[in-house]
């Protein structure tokens, strides 16, 4: 099992950054490749980025590629996505996952979630 807590959102203007944090708990957290997603207000929950349990690999929606960045440190047992040249489309609610089971696009696929952390884009 795996226990998983967003921290780091909040308000910012277009054009800033942010970085969103997941601590993960359990023994279990470095097996599992790990997500970022997000959901806007009468919108579906989207893909955002993942990353593969070593870090290697990384995977990002267009629409945000280039300026999202994915990292994960095993040691700590906390994912991170550094967020730069934010823009109003960007406001949502983000959930950080885990253990995607090969699919890192799909969120059905994803077995453990986080409550999610607001970030807010003002123009």
């Amino acid at each position: 099992q795996v226990q998983l807590v967003e921290s780091g959102g909040g308000l910012v203007q277009a054009g800033g950054s942010l970085r969103l944090s997941c601590a993960a708990s359990g023994r279990t957290y470095t097996r599992y490749a790990m997500g970022w997603f997000r959901q806007a207000p009468g919108k579906d929950r989207e893909f955002v980025a993942a990353i593969s349990l070593g870090g290697s690999v990384t995977y990002y929606a267009d629409s945000v590629k280039g300026r999202f960045t994915i990292s994960r440190d095993n040691a700590k047992n906390t994912m991170y996505l550094q967020m730069n040249s934010l823009k109003p489309e960007d406001t949502a609610l983000y959930y950080c996952a885990a253990d995607p089971r090969g699919n890192y696009y799909d969120d059905n696929a994803y077995d453990y979630w986080g409550q999610g952390t607001q970030v807010t884009v003002t123009s």
